[in-house]
């Protein structure tokens, strides 16, 4: 019974203390900074109420920023270095890292759309994503393609292609990113061959 008791006890302490010291440490920098602040507002005629709390709220937001911007970042940095090397885990950590870029923003911003193409031969239908477009002095229009590699869509070859040899699945680039990835095991929900034409004809 006792022993239940201390235990009661020594986890109500252990849930009060980080918040009586966090109160403590938030009224500290309150009258720290309100006392620091109040005479030189009074010198200058000027009287602005709760400054000492926006004062102690602007502080430690630079605090936070500068943690995950400069310290973070240094501990990130550090952290990888760890494990690149490790034999086996900087394999599974770059192959993974790799991936998600992938997803990432900017990735996403620079694949206009998904089309088909036939490559490397005729008969065999690639996924690729359009990066841009161009004309010729002829007018004739073309693709700027990225056709990416399976299971790592960071990895890939560059071609140019005629717009007219494109066929458009009418997919999302994320939805085309997945079935790279998972090898056309995720294919959006439908099948990707119902998009293409008959090449016989």
């Amino acid at each position: 019974m006792f022993q239940l008791i201390k235990r009661r006890l020594i986890a109500g302490l252990l849930a009060i203390v980080p918040i009586a010291l966090t109160f403590w440490i938030l009224r500290f920098l309150f009258r720290f900074l309100d006392s620091f602040t109040a005479p030189i507002l009074k010198n200058l005629g000027l009287e602005i109420p709760g400054l000492g709390i926006i004062l102690t709220l602007l502080l430690i937001f630079l605090l936070g920023l500068f943690i995950t911007n400069v310290l973070g970042r240094t501990i990130f940095n550090w952290g990888e270095k760890i494990l690149a090397k490790l034999p086996l885990v900087n394999t599974i950590y770059n192959a993974v890292k790799q991936i998600t870029n992938a997803f990432s923003g900017k990735s996403m911003k620079d694949f206009k759309q998904v089309i088909f193409i036939q490559y490397p031969r005729k008969g065999l239908w690639t996924m690729c994503f359009v990066t841009n477009q161009s004309k010729n002095e002829f007018g004739d229009e073309f693709y700027h393609v990225f056709v990416p590699t399976t299971p790592n869509p960071t990895s890939g070859v560059f071609i140019v292609i005629p717009k007219k040899d494109a066929v458009h699945p009418d997919i999302s680039v994320e939805e085309g990113l997945k079935s790279i990835i998972s090898g056309g095991i995720l294919d959006a929900g439908t099948s990707l061959s119902t998009k293409l034409p008959n090449i016989d004809k």
